[in-house]
């Protein structure tokens, strides 16, 4: 691998880095930033998102199915041109079914005037695109749009209840407080990119959420595991040195898988349109801080809570006396 790419013999293969010893301070920092993440995602407290800008999703909007007459694929880059010129808000475009059919959801300021603004979207698609045949328009409610950020919200919940529940029965409690504590973080402060950014809080960024849960656990269980590991190899270490050593150890892999997702992803930002920016600029931002938490979060409430050491090894005698018995 090095001959073809000689950039990774920049990478030191052994480091010795002390994460210990400064986690008391950049933890401080780091509650202080998912303190003010949370206020500024549910200040002001106005249903439904708070201090989070919601798309059409979870404010309500417009609906509009519509397919091309000829059965061609549908220009979406110039549907969303068209759109854009009309101050709507948010607008989401999405291909489903043949390449022909489109669904557009846009939002409109105010109920009365939803059909005249729909007349409106109608008549501009026509005229840049040709002739149209538009299927179904539905106006998406606030009962609705309410029903899907509470969902949104409890499929967040839910995800990373069952992290700390899958973290506690593998490698213990304390273990698993430790990973919960870098998950609530990770999200905690996404939210606050969104907030402090105003970037649209749409389904799309509650999956992106969801997928920076699963990158920080991967991180942190690799590196949980690599300290109960070292627990067994050095007996008499003190556990904020299996900590920083651990950590050491696995640094080299956690860079490298980090990286080589942060570069995907900035092609998806640069290239992927104004559809993929949000998500793409949260994925970058969440392989950030889920790794930064895998080692400054998950592993530092490991050594404030400590470690009981020798269960694996008292465990383990046991079950081999009872296997050698006649």
């Amino acid at each position: 691998m090095s001959k073809f790419w000689p950039l990774i013999k920049l990478l030191p293969v052994k480091t010795n880095f002390r994460f210990v010893k400064y986690s008391p301070i950049i933890g401080g920092i780091s509650a202080l930033a998912c303190a003010a993440s949370l206020f500024f995602t549910i200040w002001p407290a106005t249903p439904p998102c708070g201090g989070l800008n919601c798309g059409v999703d979870f404010r309500g909007g417009t609906v509009l199915e519509l397919s091309t007459v000829d059965g061609g694929p549908a220009n979406l880059g110039k549907i969303r041109e068209t759109l854009s010129r009309q101050n709507l808000g948010d607008i989401q475009i999405q291909a489903f079914g043949k390449p022909s059919d489109v669904l557009v959801r846009f939002e409109v300021k105010e109920a009365a005037n939803a059909t005249r603004a729909v007349d409106g979207v109608k008549a501009e698609l026509v005229k840049a695109l040709g002739p149209l045949n538009f299927k179904k328009t539905e106006v998406v409610g606030p009962k609705v749009s309410g029903e899907l950020f509470r969902n949104g919200v409890l499929a967040l919940i839910l995800g990373i209840g069952m992290m700390m529940t899958y973290i506690w029965f593998r490698f213990g409690l304390t273990f698993g407080i430790g990973a919960a504590s870098a998950l609530i973080h990770d999200v905690l402060l996404t939210f606050g990119l969104f907030a402090f950014t105003q970037m649209e809080f749409t389904l799309t960024a509650v999956a992106s959420i969801l997928t920076i849960i699963g990158y920080s656990v991967n991180d942190t269980v690799v590196i949980l595991d690599r300290i109960r590991e070292n627990l067994r190899k050095y007996k008499k270490m003190p556990l904020g040195d299996v900590i920083d050593l651990s950590i050491n150890e696995t640094l080299s892999r956690t860079a490298i898988t980090g990286v080589t997702g942060i570069m995907a992803l900035t092609g998806l930002a640069v290239f992927g349109g104004d559809a993929l920016l949000g998500f793409s600029i949260s994925m970058i931002f969440g392989i950030v801080v889920g790794t930064y938490s895998s080692f400054y979060i998950a592993a530092p409430v490991l050594l404030m809570l400590g470690v009981k050491r020798g269960e694996e090894d008292e465990v383990r005698p046991a079950a081999a006396g009872a296997a050698q018995r006649p």
